[in-house]
């Protein structure tokens, strides 16, 4: 072997091929592919409890043991796949370093995505036989492609520029060059194998090879959002945390109103669009060109977004995607939580014995977690519901930042002012409502406070947020 790197790392997504391009580089002599071995979920596989004797929860204390261990413990040189939602702490580890090669696999995004819609609704995520292929037309969602679309390339962005500035260079590989052998024969000299290999594994089986037009059932729908992507605009993509990209498909628009409204999650978003809905209906889904289309309408439009206190928004967050039952619930992170983090959440929902001093509990555990969180200091990604609501703002700077901020304590009189900036009456603002299983009143005291402040001493500084309930 050419012992020119020490490892490697796959840069790649789900249904990109990395599964296959996986079991035929493990065919070389002296090249050992570990999987998704800093997937936030689980190392390698599910089912494996630990790895060269490091435990998952080990692994999310210090992932850098587990790469060592896997130098120490490889007969040649070891490597893994990373995707975006890794654990970016490896991703800061093994990025600038020169001793581990780099290897981009890429793959038509639109392909991509169909493949992933059908991976869901089949949960068939790899094919070892032929004769156990299950077959599906899904629906394209615009929006959700749109937003797939943007984190991708801003992570593929992220990594060219990280590896230019480092005087690196990776290898690229395509999707369709992963099925020609001499391109793979390719990559295995470029990792350092000394030989050939003269077949592919024969491991997985390439899934859905129809046409796109076979695999989708609203196909002019698709062709039709494709389409309104600006090309243009693809330099311009921000990378994710710590900087927030501006989410503009979330932007939120009334039919008889110059009026913009720029949602922060965990913030009142619904009781601000109840306000919108006032005026006529709504419209979201916008993409940075048929956003600008928007604002050449509409002179003299005003963009606002409201700002919540960091106790409230944290506790809104806790209850809706851990507690209840429902769409938004973060089903994977809550185990993610109980098992590695201490976290005492209901495995599924809230039962009788979840009272208020469990619930105190376990927002506790919460909010010391988002503190490490957010100084990267864990496995599981940032999250835009608990991303810092100045990372979110500064976001929106990608595009534009707001001309009114508002205080959710504030809103009916910053609502009624900004709705008299643009000569309209303002229309009834539905109430909030309140937190369950229990409310943050019934909670608060100050060791909330105090965890919550921890956590988010940036936004209590540049936002200016007094303790929760004071005015």
């Amino acid at each position: 072997m050419n012992n020119r790197f020490d490892s490697f790392i796959i840069f790649a997504e789900m249904r990109t091929g990395s599964n296959f391009l996986e079991s035929n580089l493990d065919q070389f002599d002296g090249l050992k592919c570990y999987g998704e071995a800093f997937n936030p979920y689980f190392m390698v596989k599910p089912e494996l409890k630990d790895l060269f004797g490091v435990t998952v929860q080990q692994r999310d204390e210090d992932p850098v043991q587990l790469l060592e261990r896997m130098k120490e413990n490889t007969d040649g040189t070891p490597g893994f796949r990373f995707f975006h939602d890794h654990d970016m702490r490896i991703y800061e580890h093994v990025i600038d370093d020169p001793r581990c090669a780099k290897v981009v696999l890429t793959r038509n995004q639109v392909e991509s995505y169909v493949s992933r819609r059908i991976a869901w609704a089949t949960q068939q995520w790899a094919l070892t036989s032929d004769k156990d292929a299950k077959k599906f037309r899904v629906r394209f969602d615009p929006h959700e492609f749109t937003e797939f679309f943007y984190a991708y390339k801003a992570f593929q962005l992220k990594i060219k520029n990280r590896l230019q500035r480092t005087g690196q260079t990776a290898f690229y590989i395509d999707y369709e060059d992963t099925q020609d052998i001499a391109c793979v024969n390719g990559l295995g000299k470029f990792l350092g194998a000394e030989h050939e290999i003269t077949s592919f594994s024969g491991k997985f089986k390439k899934q859905n090879p129809e046409t796109i037009a076979d695999k989708v059932r609203n196909m002019d729908e698709l062709v039709e959002t494709v389409q309104t992507i600006d090309l243009f605009d693809l330099g311009k993509v921000p990378n994710f945390e710590p900087a927030r990209p501006p989410a503009v498909p979330t932007y939120v628009t009334a039919e008889n109103a110059p009026l913009i409204f720029l949602p922060i999650k965990g913030g009142p978003t619904e009781r601000v669009q109840g306000w919108l809905q006032g005026f006529g209906e709504l419209t979201s889904d916008f993409t940075q060109k048929t956003l600008r289309q928007w604002k050449n309408r509409n002179k003299g439009h005003r963009t606002f977004t409201v700002v919540r206190h960091p106790v409230a928004r944290l506790h809104s967050v806790f209850c809706t995607h851990f507690l209840q039952g429902g769409p938004e619930t973060y089903w994977n992170i809550a185990a993610a939580l109980r098992d590695h983090y201490d976290i005492s959440l209901p495995k599924r929902l809230p039962d009788a014995d979840w009272d208020v001093g469990a619930h105190r509990k376990a927002f506790l555990g919460f909010a010391d977690f988002i503190r490490r969180n957010l100084a990267g200091q864990t496995s599981i990604r940032v999250d835009a519901a608990w991303a810092t609501q100045s990372a979110v703002m500064k976001g929106f700077g990608e595009f534009q930042l707001p001309d009114r901020i508002l205080r959710e304590e504030q809103i009916e009189d910053g609502l009624l002012s900004l709705a008299h900036e643009v000569s309209m009456s303002s229309p009834g603002l539905p109430a909030q409502e309140e937190d369950a299983p229990f409310t943050l009143s019934q909670i608060y005291d100050a060791d909330v406070e105090a965890a919550v402040k921890a956590a988010y001493q940036r936004d209590y500084m540049m936002l200016g947020f007094w303790p929760w309930g004071k005015s």
